[in-house]
C-alpha cells in the first residue's frame, strides 16, 4: 500500500475510519495498562483520532506517528492547540504540551526522535497495512518503543467478504508477529454492530502486550 492512497483519503476527506468519540474499548480497558497519571503513550498511525484527546484529559502525555500533515495539523486545531513545528531528516516533529506527533513514514521514527513512551495503543496502525508490511511494522514499534507493554485492537473477519483497510487479524497472526517478544492476553471480543462496513460479520479483539 503506497503512502498517496492515505494522502489521497485525507485530502479528499474520506475518512470513514474517523470515529467521532473515542474507541470505547480504549475507554474500558486502558487500565488493564496499570499506567501512572503522566505515563507517555505512544499511538501509531494516529491520524486525529479523539483517542488523543481522550488520553490527554485524563492525565497521559500522547507521542503519535502519522504520514497525513492535513490530519495532523485538524488534531491539533481540534484541540485547540499551536503546535511547534521542527524537521529531522523527513520526520517534521508537532510539539505542544503533553503532545509530540511525528509527521511521516513511520519507518523513518527512530528510537532517539520517539524518547521513551511507557506504553502502545495500536488500534489503527497494525490494521490499516497489508499482509507484506505487518512483519516490518511490528518489529520496527517494538524497536522503537524498546519492548513497551500494548493494548492493541485488531478486527477479524473473512477477508474474502470485503477489502481492507481494516484489514483481518486472527489470533494466529497476532502471536505470530509477538509471542516471542510478549506475553499475549486476549482481553475481549466483541462483534461489530452492523458488521465491517455493512459487508460481513466482524469481531473485534483487545489484546494485552506486555514484555516476556
Amino acid at each position: 500500500m503506497e503512502p498517496q492512497f492515505w494522502h489521497d483519503r485525507w485530502a479528499k476527506n474520506e475518512i470513514g475510519f474517523h470515529r467521532g468519540e473515542a474507541n470505547p474499548l480504549l475507554v474500558t480497558y486502558f487500565k488493564e495498562l496499570a499506567l501512572a497519571k503522566g505515563s507517555r503513550i505512544f499511538v501509531p498511525l494516529c491520524g486525529k483520532t479523539l483517542d488523543i484527546s481522550w488520553l490527554l484529559s485524563n492525565g497521559y502525555r500522547v507521542a503519535g506517528a502519522e504520514l497525513s500533515a492535513i490530519a495532523i495539523e485538524q488534531l491539533f486545531t481540534e484541540l485547540g492547540a499551536k503546535p511547534t513545528i521542527t524537521r529531522n531528516g523527513g520526520i517534521d516533529r508537532y510539539h505542544a504540551p503533553d503532545i509530540d506527533i511525528f509527521v511521516g513514514d513511520i519507518f523513518d521514527v527512530t528510537n532517539t526522535m520517539l524518547g521513551p513512551v511507557d506504553a502502545m495503543y495500536d488500534r489503527a496502525a497494525l490494521v490499516a497495512l497489508p499482509e507484506n508490511m505487518r512483519s516490518r511494522y511490528t518489529a520496527h514499534v517494538t524497536a522503537i518503543t524498546n519492548h513497551a507493554p500494548q493494548l492493541l485492537v485488531c478486527y477479524e473477519y473473512d477477508q474474502r467478504a470485503a477489502e481492507g483497510p481494516p484489514f483481518s487479524i486472527s489470533h494466529e497472526e497476532v502471536r505470530r508477529h509477538y509471542a516471542h517478544r510478549y506475553q499475549l492476553r486476549l482481553l475481549a471480543s466483541e462483534d461489530v454492530p452492523g458488521g465491517l462496513k455493512g459487508k460481513c460479520a466482524a469481531t473485534e479483539h483487545v489484546w494485552l502486550l506486555r514484555k516476556n
